[in-house]
C-alpha cells in the first residue's frame, strides 16, 4: 500500500493499477480488467475514445466495448471516464443501452464534467482527410479521434459542462465553425456547418448525458484517500503512443501509464502497479511498420485461430495485420510503460504450432540491433529469428504453470527473459476464467 504524507501530516493510503499495453493494441487489456476488477471499486478509463474495443467474454455473453470501462460487468464498481477521455456522447449512451438490453446489471458510470466532447465535424473531418490521402492513409477508424485532439490542444474544444450554458456553447461553436468551414469548403469540397443544427443537438445531448456527469477527480481523489481500489484502463498500446510510439502512425492521445494520473485526475505518484499487457505473438490494425508481419497463409492462419473468431478489429472489423511475437518492440513497450508485471494473453492460440520464431533483434542494413530503434530505421528493420519448439495441444483448460506443456512454459520463461519482466499472469482461452496465475 502506497503512503505519501501531506504537510499536515495526514497519510493517504491508496492503490492504484494501470493496465496498459506494450504492443501495438489489441493485446487483451479488456480481458486483464474484467478479470481484476472483481476485486477493485473504481475503473478508470483515461485517454482515447470509442475508436477501439475491448473483448470481453463472461457469463453475460461476448462484448466488445469501445467507450466504457471494462468494470462495468461488475455492479459494486464505480465506472468513470475520465478528463482525458474523448467523449462521444452518442456512442456512450448507445453503448450503455446495450448492455441493458443483453441483460447486465444496470452499470455505475460516471463521465467527468471536464470530459471534452467528439463534435459532428470532427467525423467528418476524419473521414475527408483519410479520403484526401488516398493511397497514403494513416488506417484512421474515422471516429474523429485525430481532429478531436487537434482542437483540444488548438484550445477549439468543447468540454461537457459548456453543453449547459447555451450562451457560452454557441459563442464556442461560432468561433469554430468559422475556422471549420474553410477547410471543410475549400480543401476537402464538403458542405459547410451550421451553428443553429450543431447548438440544437448539443444542447439535447448535454441533457441526456447529465445524469451521468460528475467532478471525477474529486471522487477519484477521495477513493484514493480511503484506501479503495482503483484500476486505471488504457487504450491501444505503447507504439502507438505520439511521442515514444512509430510516428506518424500513433493513436492522438498517450496510451502509456505516465499519462494516466493526467487524464484520470489522480496525483503522479498513487500508482503502485503497472502491468503491461502483451500478446503472445504479434497483431496490428492500421498503417505503419510492422517489423515481424506475416503475410500469405501463415498470416491468414494464424489470424483466424487467434482470439474467440479470429483477429479482427473489435470496433471496424478490419482484419489485423499478424506477426510474431517481436520481443524487441515489446521489451521498449514494457519500458516506457515503465511495466512492474506482465499479462500474456493468447498463448493458447499458439498450440497448432510445431515451432514458433521469436524476433530477437534486428537486423538493420547489415546493423544488428536489440533496441528499438526510431521510425525511420524502423521501416528498415528485418526480423532476426530464434525458433522455439512448440507444444502442439490444447492448453485451454489449464490453470496452473506447472500443469502446461513443457515447451509451453519454457516458451513463456524465454518472452519472459527477452522483455525483462515477469509474467504474472497467462492467458490460455477467452473466458474471464482462463487465466493462469503464477
Amino acid at each position: 500500500m502506497l503512503q505519501r504524507v501531506l504537510d499536515g501530516g495526514q497519510a493517504i493510503p491508496g492503490k492504484v493499477t494501470a493496465i496498459v499495453g506494450a504492443n501495438w493494441g489489441d493485446e487483451g487489456k479488456g480481458k486483464i480488467t474484467d478479470y481484476m476488477a472483481s476485486q477493485a471499486d473504481v475503473v478508470v478509463r483515461y485517454q482515447g475514445g470509442n475508436n477501439a474495443g475491448h473483448t470481453i467474454i463472461n457469463e453475460h455473453g461476448k462484448f466488445a466495448l469501445h467507450l466504457l470501462p471494462s468494470g462495468v460487468f461488475y455492479p459494486h464498481v464505480v465506472n468513470v471516464l475520465g478528463p482525458g477521455v474523448a467523449l462521444n456522447i452518442a456512442a456512450f449512451l448507445a453503448e450503455r443501452q446495450q448492455l441493458i438490453e443483453r441483460w447486465v446489471p444496470v452499470p455505475d458510470l460516471r463521465v467527468s464534467e471536464r470530459a471534452q466532447v467528439v463534435l459532428p465535424h470532427h467525423l467528418l473531418l476524419d473521414a475527408a482527410e483519410e479520403e484526401r490521402r488516398g493511397s497514403h492513409q494513416f488506417g484512421s477508424t474515422k471516429a474523429g479521434i485525430a481532429p478531436f485532439y487537434s482542437d483540444k490542444y488548438a484550445k477549439l474544444g468543447i468540454q461537457v459542462s459548456d453543453l449547459f450554458d447555451r450562451q457560452r456553447l454557441q459563442q464556442r461553436l461560432e468561433e469554430i465553425v468559422t475556422l471549420k468551414n474553410v477547410l471543410l469548403e475549400h480543401l476537402y469540397r464538403k458542405p459547410a456547418l451550421q451553428v443553429g443544427p450543431l447548438l440544437t443537438e448539443l444542447l439535447e445531448q448535454g441533457e441526456a448525458i447529465r445524469p451521468f456527469l460528475c467532478d471525477t477527480t474529486s471522487l477519484l481523489q477521495d477513493a484514493l484517500a480511503d484506501g479503495k481500489g482503483i484500476l486505471l484502463e488504457g487504450q491501444l498500446g505503447a507504439l502507438r503512443d505520439p511521442d515514444h510510439g512509430i510516428y506518424p502512425y500513433p493513436t492522438s492521445s498517450s496510451p502509456l501509464a505516465g499519462f494516466a494520473t493526467v487524464g484520470a485526475g489522480i496525483p503522479p505518484y498513487a500508482i503502485t502497479k503497472i502491468i503491461a499487457v502483451v500478446k503472445a505473438y504479434a497483431s496490428c490494425v492500421g498503417a505503419g511498420p510492422f517489423v515481424t508481419e506475416l503475410c500469405g497463409e501463415q498470416g491468414q492462419e494464424l489470424r483466424e485461430r487467434g482470439g474467440d473468431a479470429g483477429e479482427y478489429g473489435a470496433t471496424t472489423g478490419r482484419p489485423r495485420r499478424m506477426g510474431w511475437f517481436d520481443a524487441v518492440a515489446i521489451r521498449y513497450g514494457c519500458r516506457v510503460q515503465g511495466a512492474t508485471a506482465v499479462a500474456l494473453s493468447l498463448l493458447d492460440v499458439l498450440g497448432y504450432l510445431k515451432e514458433i520464431p521469436v524476433c530477437v533483434g534486428y537486423d538493420i542494413e547489415g546493423e544488428t540491433v536489440t533496441t528499438f530503434p526510431v521510425p525511420a530505421r524502423v521501416e528498415k528493420a528485418r526480423p532476426i529469428y530464434e525458433v522455439l519448439p512448440g507444444w502442439g495441444c490444447d492448453i485451454s483448460e489449464v490453470r496452473s504453470f506447472d500443469q502446461l506443456p513443457s515447451a509451453a512454459q519454457a516458451y513463456v520463461l524465454r518472452l519472459e527473459q527477452l522483455i525483462g519482466v515477469a509474467i504474472r499472469w497467462i492467458s490460455v482461452g477467452p473466458r474471464r476464467e482462463a487465466i493462469i496465475e503464477r
